[in-house]
């Protein structure tokens, strides 16, 4: 018997300052004639109850998608955890019910359809108390494409406030993180856009895709 993946938010974190690129939005590169935010977007409304963008600086940039744009919560630029308990935050606002919430980088072009689905199943497969999952592919972790708890809110302001944690890897390791596996061949799904060489290579890989 199959069971249903519970209503989960997505949120996109687009935060990153792009140094490798010139600076500017890496979710905004076009890959095969779409832009990669569009991409993601489209990926994640197949699967998820809503989408939300992490963003510092002018929201206004993201006007035309009509996704809601959530700054940090916590000053400093603390990372993707920041961005994470941002939209953790912005979830627990909205009083909906929703106790989840997956995370993806604004940069990867390639993600999988059952992406949200395959986290859950992680999740419950790893036994009672674990409500983290994360992505793998191949031999490679994926951290901040995540499945996140709003009962663990709390406890993620506490680490990046109080303790001035950042790394994500540490703070999951001490709840417990399933792990959801992909296979790096012959895309990888989680492959991101770091670098022009990269953009080049994803203009590659979708044009052979189509």
């Amino acid at each position: 018997m199959d069971i249903p993946t519970p209503p989960t938010l997505g949120l996109v974190l687009a935060g990153g300052l792009a140094r490798r690129m010139g600076g500017g939005d890496k979710a905004r590169i076009e890959i095969g004639g779409v832009t990669i935010l569009d991409r993601v977007l489209a990926c994640l409304s197949a699967q998820s109850t809503g989408i939300i963008i992490n963003a510092n600086g002018d929201p206004q940039r993201f006007a035309d998608t009509g996704v809601a744009v959530v700054p940090d919560s916590v000053p400093g630029f603390a990372g993707p955890l920041a961005g994470i308990l941002a939209g953790l935050d912005w979830l627990a606002a909205q009083n909906n019910g929703i106790e989840w919430l997956v995370s993806v980088p604004g940069d990867c072009p390639f993600l999988p359809d059952n992406l949200v689905e395959r986290l859950h199943t992680a999740r419950r497969q790893m036994g009672a108390g674990v409500g983290l999952a994360c992505a793998r592919s191949g031999q490679w972790r994926h951290p901040v494409v995540g499945l996140w708890p709003l009962a663990l809110r709390a406890d993620l302001r506490k680490a990046l406030v109080e303790e001035g944690l950042r790394k994500i890897e540490v703070w999951t390791a001490r709840h417990g993180v399933a792990i959801a596996d992909w296979p790096d061949q012959p895309i990888d799904p989680f492959f991101n856009v770091n670098t022009p060489e990269d953009a080049a290579r994803a203009e590659q890989v979708a044009t052979q895709q189509y």
